[in-house]
């Protein structure tokens, strides 16, 4: 009785297809290259592995039984899943298959989003059915998902003290100190240390991130994380703070923001992050190399 198919009983039968569609033992000899002593042989071999007779052989000539009928069709319709089997193999041999999440910071410029989106577009016309997120957070919840496996990879302005991530520079923002009409350095052209120095600040949490800018003096009755709130603090005239220059721009174009002298300006480097520990997939390591192409211009 069959109860496992192995790779001898694939042989056997296809050499009975084969003595099938030839007519018979006689006639399959040139097809198989070998003998009909041997042929016989093989087609026994077969019949004892199922427990029955294929076929009747001898002066009446060659015909299937009833068993052997339906052995022909159930055979026919596994060498043809077999077939399809190894096309869809051979096709996911050079696919990338699987998910993508990927994490980025906000309020990013519509170049740096216009750079992701040419990885994207790069990384579609690649052999691929890969189903891939996209998600905004701030950079320490960026990183937090990034260690609990949440994310693949990252695009944000990391601290870089997680050892284990790994950390791709990708481009600089530039980040300048602003007022705004109300406040009373609007007007003023070149600002000394000291007019700074009694004025209020808007803190941002990141410590990393602060500890670059080189305003550093002032108190501060403000403190937000996010871009947007930072940018309503400054807006309100009460207080002086740090914005990405493309946030500002459309304020300093109508008037309502003023970048102070450029001695109080300085860049953020944007990162490509990933998970060191982890073997990166397929897909992930060609969506990095995609990302990495499309701001090597930057």
């Amino acid at each position: 009785m069959l109860s496992q198919l192995r790779d001898l009983d694939l042989q056997l039968l296809r050499l009975f297809v084969t003595v099938v569609e030839s007519g018979g033992f006689s006639a399959a000899q040139g097809e198989l290259g070998i003998g009909q002593s041997t042929i016989s042989t093989q087609m026994a071999k077969l019949e004892t592995r199922l427990g029955f007779r294929l076929c009747e052989r001898g002066k009446a000539g060659f015909r299937l039984t009833p068993k052997g009928e339906q052995v022909l069709v159930a055979t026919r319709k596994l060498f043809a899943a077999i077939e399809i089997f190894k096309g869809e193999a051979q096709g996911m041999a050079d696919k990338l298959l699987g998910e993508l999440r990927i994490g980025l910071s906000e309020a990013l410029s519509n170049e740096v989003i216009e750079r992701i989106g040419k990885a994207v577009g790069r990384f579609r016309q690649r052999n691929q059915a890969v189903q891939i997120e996209l998600l905004s957070a701030m950079p320490a919840e960026l990183e937090r998902r990034l260690l609990q496996d949440q994310l693949q990879l990252a695009i944000g302005y990391f601290s870089g003290s997680q050892t284990a991530l790994n950390y791709q520079p990708l481009f600089d923002e530039r980040q300048r100190l602003y007022c705004a009409r109300q406040h009373p350095l609007f007007d003023r052209a070149t600002p000394s240390a000291d007019d700074l120095q009694d004025c209020d600040r808007v803190l941002h949490p990141y410590r990393f991130i602060a500890a670059d800018e080189p305003w550093q003096g002032g108190s501060s009755s403000a403190r937000c994380e996010q871009v947007e709130g930072s940018l309503a603090f400054i807006l309100s005239g009460a207080h002086l703070g740090y914005l990405p220059e493309h946030i500002a721009l459309p304020w300093v174009n109508r008037g309502q923001l003023r970048a102070l002298p450029g001695i109080w300006d300085f860049t953020v480097q944007f990162r490509l992050a990933s998970h060191r520990g982890h073997p990166p997939s397929e897909a992930q390591q060609a969506f990095s190399e995609d990302l990495l192409n499309a701001f090597s211009t930057c």
